[in-house]
């Protein structure tokens, strides 16, 4: 084939192509039709480029309102999102509406928990380090109602073992959220940073010394009143660090975070040791 034969193959295919383009951007399709399937025409056709990944907002007009489809995937450490995948129920096999689903719509078979779920959003709380923990409380014993192993004995081995394993998934989720550290452990590992269990690196030896102090104070206390006394500086140590961490979580500052959940540990272990300390006294 001779070189202009090329040259006018190229056009052709180009112009193509770009027809095509077109009318995946004017289609009367869906937003959520129509952006998978102008991302897979992309990949198709640049197959070297990250597509799915890139930050091009393509504009689409369609009856005079302007609609950006931005084609970068955020996968966001509040829920997990599992994008374009869509759940059937293993019983039925009819899609689930949503995601986590405990129950299906359809049939009202349990489901196997969604591993890919934070915990936030199983627990329907708002991502934030100062959640209402009575509404946490009320939707815990709302889904171990309705979830529990025994109101499944005579329902089939599957659905046993899927409530067991949703039970032991929401307790999880329940106990994670509730108290304060592992809340904001949990948080910053959501964003990809752990916090280390034991470990003394990074904490202020003065914060040390301090700490060993009212340790030995603890373990000296001959009355209950002195035992309290420490107990409720503590207790005032955590209220002041919980605010402490919630600004910085609210800025973005992860790092000092951290550090103040580090903060936070010591001084919970403390609280323990003044409960274990006071039922001496009893």
């Amino acid at each position: 084939m001779s070189e202009m034969s090329l040259r006018a193959l190229r056009i052709v295919r180009s112009s193509r192509d770009v027809l095509h383009l077109n009318w995946l951007m004017t289609s009367p399709l869906s937003v959520s039709d129509s952006v998978p399937c102008l991302v897979h025409w992309m990949s198709t056709r640049f197959p070297n480029r990250d597509v799915w990944h890139s930050s091009i907002n393509f504009r689409a007009l369609r009856k005079g309102r302007e609609l950006f489809y931005d084609t970068k995937q955020v996968s966001s450490p509040r829920n997990y999102c599992t994008g374009q995948v869509r759940l059937n129920c293993w019983n039925c096999k009819r899609p689930l509406d949503k995601t986590p689903t405990f129950f299906c719509m359809f049939c009202n078979v349990v489901q196997p928990p969604d591993e890919g779920a934070s915990y936030f959003t199983i627990m329907d709380c708002d991502y934030t380090f100062t959640l209402d923990t009575q509404r946490l409380q009320k939707r815990y014993l709302q889904l171990q109602r309705s979830l529990h192993p025994d109101n499944f004995g005579q329902k089939s081995v599957k659905e046993r073992e899927y409530s067991e394993s949703q039970s032991a998934h929401v307790n999880k989720a329940y106990k994670t959220l509730l108290k304060p550290l592992s809340r904001g452990v949990y948080m910053l590992k959501l964003e990809g940073i752990h916090v280390e269990e034991g470990s003394d690196s990074g904490v202020d030896s003065e914060l040390l010394m301090m700490l060993m102090e009212i340790n030995e104070a603890l373990d000296e206390a001959q009355t209950p009143e002195e035992a309290s006394k420490i107990g409720q500086d503590t207790k005032g140590k955590l209220t002041a660090l919980t605010e402490q961490i919630d600004a910085a979580l609210h800025k973005g500052e992860l790092q000092a975070a951290k550090a103040l959940l580090t903060q936070m540990k010591y001084y919970a272990n403390i609280e323990e040791k003044v409960k274990e300390k006071l039922s001496e006294f009893i």
